[in-house]
């Protein structure tokens, strides 16, 4: 059993990876004297029959790898359809659907599925694939029954003692560390100052103020009921005589309201404007008007 120097390169590669940065419940251990004796493990997954189990998966590779997938087989007994009574395993993955990219590691991966999703339709274990058709809780008691009597220890293998994708989790562990050191060393806002938002990718901004400003002023706008019922009161009109500018002999205007009674007859006017004002002006020209008539005609007369 040996290999190309490149394929030995490429092995020790993969390996390194799976024992640094394993997947979910699977492990790999290799011999000190042949580093080509590859065992894998794979932890039986939750919500299946084969739950709190150990399965041993042994590897053997050709000069054909990678062009030609590896040997794998079950070190382990288990009840599954899919896995024959000697260990060995029907997948397709490891005969007509084999691609020279695949490793270890897919495999692995690959018969971890068919332990959550045996498929019965091409079964090694005639029994298994019948039980699991015909009856699917005496198939899974009976595949339980197995996994506790040949794969469950008493204590799980120490392999599994190192966290799954070690590498992964440390970078996140490192980036939410940098987050709160960064978020811990940035100043801390004013609860006035406003918060500048993004709205679109022309930088266009919204700035919102986190609380409200003491000076804001609010805006009263005057009730339209209370707007209608108010009217300008006009400003208090006197007769029409009373607010009249009256003027003296020498064009002077007097305010009506300010002449005395004296001054009202001295200037024949009759202020307050009732009608006997209007008699007295009409009766003194008429009285006048007879006298003049009376002179014309007692000259005549002398003629």
């Amino acid at each position: 059993m040996s290999v190309r120097p490149a394929v030995m390169r490429r092995l020790m590669r993969e390996l390194t990876e799976l024992k640094t940065s394993p997947p979910e419940g699977i492990r790999v251990v290799t011999s000190d004297d042949n580093m080509l004796d590859i065992t894998g493990i794979i932890q039986g997954p939750e919500g299946t029959p084969y739950a709190g189990g150990y399965f041993k998966v042994r590897f053997s590779f050709t000069e054909e790898f990678p062009a030609a997938p590896p040997k794998c087989w079950f070190a382990t007994k288990i009840f599954h359809p899919n896995v024959s009574t000697a260990g060995e395993i029907c997948v397709n993955t490891l005969k007509k659907d084999w691609q020279a990219s695949y490793g270890i590691s897919h495999i692995l991966v690959t018969v971890k599925c068919l332990l959550i999703y045996p498929n019965p339709e091409s079964a090694l274990d005639e029994e298994a694939g019948k039980l699991l058709l015909e009856n699917y809780e005496s198939y899974c008691e009976r595949a339980r029954l197995i996994t506790s009597v040949h794969a469950t220890p008493r204590v799980p293998p120490p392999e599994f003692d190192t966290p799954a994708s070690t590498s992964s989790s440390e970078a996140s562990t490192s980036a939410s560390t940098s987050a709160l050191s960064s978020a811990s060393s940035a100043p801390s806002k004013s609860p006035s100052q406003p918060t500048i938002l993004p709205t679109t990718a022309s930088s266009t901004f919204i700035s919102l103020p986190l609380s409200p400003s003491p000076s804001a002023t609010t805006l009263t706008l005057p009730d339209s009921s209370k707007a209608k019922d108010r009217h300008v009161s006009p400003s208090p009109l006197g007769p029409a005589d009373s607010n009249s500018n009256v003027r003296s002999g020498h064009g002077t205007g007097l305010n009506a309201g300010t002449m005395t009674a004296k001054d009202k007859d001295k200037s024949g006017i009759n202020v307050g404007g009732g009608g006997d004002g209007a008699n007295k002006a009409v009766k003194r020209s008429a009285g006048s008007a007879g006298s003049g008539a009376e002179k014309r005609k007692k000259a005549l007369k002398r003629l």
